[in-house]
């Protein structure tokens, strides 16, 4: 079939300026894990695409999530994660209580004095699945609990118990590609055979043994291991029996590879048409010893090294091309699915002539 988008929606800042409005807005991002907001007044910093976002731990126990924007000037109120009583905004100590609302204002007079209880934090949503903490900048729509659906089911039927995941460390990264060229590259793995030697002896990524599942929120993939090969020691040594990678709609990436208790999560934002940023948090069970460790993030870092020269390129044809639209295979369905996704979210807010 067709590609559901043409190559111009790789390209053209207007369909990313409806993406942002349509896709990212209303959707949950991951901003880190929970076991930073054990105490009252921990705090993590995040974003969301654009939008600086704070989750603080308050003093009755609850999580509130927040702009990370001062009422007055807009600069960040808190710099890095951390533990404070109070959110103290560093260019002219405007201050907030965990709940948002601000406290003192110097020097304000009467008047500001007057509109502190509307000038408190603006507040947005917030929701946990396991040890993982995620923020909305919508107010309306599905909670957390209804996008994540039955991974945690499916996550454990791999063999990985999320609850005893502890992170470990945190990798940015960023790609000279569209976010969309990156997401259809980590949606199909036609191209595993060809451009990822390392990835394909271990995971059996033949299209009959290759799983892919979708539901109204995640599209998902589980790599068996190969039966006649013998694989390396970082997969085969373990409670994790399969890879198993899955994409939260419409831009959270959760990867799990086999062999000890091992996942990483994170967010792939737009920066600008032709570039994308994003991070991984890689998160390990008590069983991954620093051996092990070491190995399977060199299989990992491999793979990502190899998607981003692929992204690059494929970005670097669409970019000058004047052929409208590429082909999708059977195989890449779920590539498929998310086009229509972006297509239908967004076709209504881009002009015409790109509809």
């Amino acid at each position: 079939m067709r590609s559901v988008i043409s190559w111009d929606w790789y390209r053209d800042p207007r369909v990313l300026a409806a993406e942002e409005r349509r896709l990212f807005r209303p959707s949950w991002q991951y901003v880190g894990p929970l076991d930073c907001l054990s105490s009252a007044g921990d705090h993590l910093v995040g974003r969301l695409v654009r939008a600086p976002v704070v989750v603080v731990r308050d003093g009755e126990g609850e999580l509130r999530g927040f702009l990370n924007v001062c009422r007055h000037r807009g600069s960040l109120v808190v710099a890095g994660d951390g533990n404070a009583p109070r959110l103290r905004c560093p260019y002219h100590a405007w201050t907030y209580g965990l709940d948002g609302t601000l406290r003192s204002a110097p020097q304000c007079g009467p008047e500001i004095e007057a509109e502190l209880p509307a000038l408190g934090l603006v507040p947005v949503r917030v929701a946990t699945f396991g040890p993982f903490v995620f923020a909305s900048l919508s107010a309306d729509g599905p909670p957390l609990d209804v996008v994540v659906g039955d991974l945690g089911e499916v996550i454990a039927g791999v063999g990985l118990d999320v609850a005893g995941l502890r992170r470990r460390q945190r990798f940015h990264y960023e790609l000279a590609c569209n976010w969309k060229i990156h997401v259809d590259n980590y949606l199909e793995c036609y191209h595993c055979p060809v451009a990822h030697p390392g990835f394909s002896s271990v995971m059996d990524v033949t299209p009959d043994r290759y799983e892919l599942a979708e539901t109204r929120c995640r599209l998902s993939h589980r790599a068996p291991l190969r039966r006649a090969a013998t694989p390396p020691a970082f997969a085969a040594a373990g409670s994790v029996t399969a890879g198993s990678y899955h994409l939260l709609l419409p831009n959270v990436k959760i990867n799990i590879n086999p062999g000890r208790q091992n996942l990483s999560i994170g967010p792939v934002y737009p920066d600008g048409v032709d570039r994308t940023v994003g991070f991984l948090d890689y998160y390990f069970g008590a069983d991954a010893d620093e051996a092990w460790i070491e190995q399977m993030m060199a299989f990992d870092t491999g793979v990502g090294n190899e998607d981003a020269a692929l992204v690059a390129a494929a970005q670097a044809g669409v970019a000058g091309s004047w052929i409208d639209r590429g082909r999708i295979l059977p195989q890449e369905r779920l590539l498929a699915s998310f086009q229509r996704y972006v297509h239908a979210a967004c076709a209504d807010a881009v002009p015409g002539e790109l509809a």
